[in-house]
């Protein structure tokens, strides 16, 4: 039995995509984890963050030999700054959660984005609103309704959980204003969106504290992991992966970034969660996976139909 070549080499750089896009999930899953051994505040951990990732796709791209175009097309350039300071905001007030009320919590919270995506898309994208999307959207907010229920019956809600709907809030300006930003893609896209949030970040620590950071010593490896690692390495496998991908593929093992970040936080940190907010975990990640995978699937029927008229038209 003779194996063509080129269908080894395809399959070899799918299992190679595949491997990259899952440690990319894992070690974005464990930067809550990280996080917690540095002993700074959430926007000087952000600020080294951006900061070590942005010198290190710098690099790569540079060394990769790419083609610089983003300036070529200015309204998508705009959509791209303001999906850079988007994601700079995110993360200030996901890594605030993260010391407040802990990485599960906050995580549950800040995968709210995707489905606010979801239920924008119909004003913003012209996406028909289905009754999956809806149905994910019900599931989502029965699943915070489960998480934090007890403070919600007694009128208290943390400001943990507040900054964690803020980081679920401008995650979705950042993805739907990445989005818009059509005409700059993979590599290119993570260097510049990266860049953007480093100097996010630095403005508002210059006006918030100047530019005096105190790095004790303990804190320089975990920041370091979290800012080369995490960050830098993290984003080069996710970008140089998911071109490579199914589409269907890349939204189901999307998920194992919040799952892990949940069992990470268990295992490492001792966070535990009630059996009703365990419920709430289910009800959040599905509901939010439930609408996506609808809305993939839909999506790639279309594409085939449409492939199968063009090869019926020839």
């Amino acid at each position: 039995m003779n194996i063509d070549k080129s269908t080894l080499r395809g399959t070899g750089k799918m299992e190679k995509a595949y491997l990259k896009y899952i440690a990319a999930l894992l070690l974005f899953g464990s930067n809550g984890i990280v996080a917690s051994y540095v002993l700074l505040n959430s926007y000087e951990i952000v600020f080294f963050r951006t900061l070590i990732g942005s010198i290190f796709l710098i690099v790569v791209f540079y060394f990769s030999k790419q083609t610089v175009s983003f300036w070529k097309n200015k309204t998508h350039f705009l959509y791209l700054v303001i999906s850079g300071m988007a994601m700079g905001a995110s993360w200030i007030f996901l890594f605030e959660a993260y010391s407040q009320i802990g990485v599960s919590i906050s995580t549950l919270a800040y995968y709210c984005g995707p489905v606010i995506v979801m239920i924008l898309s119909p004003v913003i994208f012209k996406e028909k609103m289905t009754m999956a999307k809806l149905l994910g959207f019900i599931a989502v907010l029965l699943g915070m309704f489960c998480v934090n229920g007890q403070a919600f019956l007694q009128g208290k809600i943390s400001s943990g959980l507040i900054f964690g709907i803020c980081a679920a809030l401008m995650y979705a300006v950042m993805v739907i204003s990445n989005k818009k930003a059509k005409s700059i893609t993979g590599l290119e896209n993570a260097t510049c969106q990266l860049v953007i949030s480093f100097l996010t970040v630095a403005i508002f620590i210059s006006f918030k504290q100047g530019f005096s950071v105190n790095l004790e010593e303990g804190s320089l490896i975990p920041i370091l992991i979290l800012g080369v690692i995490n960050t830098g390495i993290g984003c080069y496998f996710y970008f140089s992966s998911i071109g490579n991908l199914p589409v269907q593929s890349v939204s189901i093992l999307g998920y194992l970034e919040p799952l892990s970040a949940l069992i990470f936080s268990c295992l490492l940190l001792g966070e535990q969660l009630s059996p009703v907010q365990i419920a709430g975990a289910v009800l959040i990640l599905g509901g939010a996976a439930f609408g996506e995978l609808f809305r993939t699937r839909k999506k790639m029927n279309v594409m085939h139909e449409t492939h199968i008229t063009s090869q019926d038209s020839r």
